[in-house]
Parts: structure tokens; C-alpha cells; sequence
């Protein structure tokens, strides 16, 4: 076997620094969702900079605070139709049932 045959092993470095295509949109593609989830939660870029665990915490209370208050308001609105969606259907039951007999 001559030593043309055998591929060259790359180094460490080749291996880490080498970077195709699909992992540079893929690493693009990344950056950007992980944008728009830091903008979702109202992060600011520079203050996440500055004062990382501190505004993290920050997005964090805000993230709580924001899934609390949806959550009552959809218990609101499900109570709120509840008190015209249930009597409705123990009418249609009632109906259904003694249509059966």
C-alpha cells in the first residue's frame, strides 16, 4: 500500500475550525431564533452584557409573571364560557338520552 492511498488525518484545529455550509446557516438560523426569544422576553442586549445572571433573573420574574396572568385569564374566559357551554350540553345529553329510550 503506498501513503497516497491512506487519507491525511486532520489536526485538532482543521477539525475544529473547518465549517461547512449548512453549519454556518445552521449557526445563523440559530442566533436569529435565539434573538427573537431574548426579544420576546424583553432582554436587552447590552443589560445581558453587563449584568448577565441579573437580567436573566429580570426576564425570568417577567416570564412568570406573564405565564400567571395568562394562565387567569384563560381560567376567566373558561369559566366564563363554561356558565353557557355546560347547561347547553346537559340539555343535548338530557335530549340525546330520553330520544333513546
Amino acid at each position: 500500500m503506498s501513503e497516497n492511498s491512506t487519507p491525511q488525518r486532520r489536526s485538532f484545529v482543521q477539525r475544529l475550525v473547518r465549517m461547512s455550509t449548512a453549519d454556518i446557516l445552521r449557526l445563523v438560523f440559530l442566533c436569529v431564533l435565539a434573538g427573537f426569544l431574548l426579544a420576546a422576553l424583553n432582554v436587552n442586549p447590552r443589560d445581558l452584557w453587563v449584568d448577565f445572571f441579573g437580567t436573566l433573573a429580570e426576564s425570568w420574574g417577567r416570564f412568570i409573571r406573564f405565564i400567571t396572568e395568562s394562565a387567569g385569564w384563560a381560567i376567566e374566559y373558561f369559566l366564563l364560557g363554561a356558565v353557557l357551554v355546560i347547561p347547553i350540553w346537559i340539555v343535548f345529553r338530557l335530549l340525546r338520552t330520553l330520544g333513546r329510550e
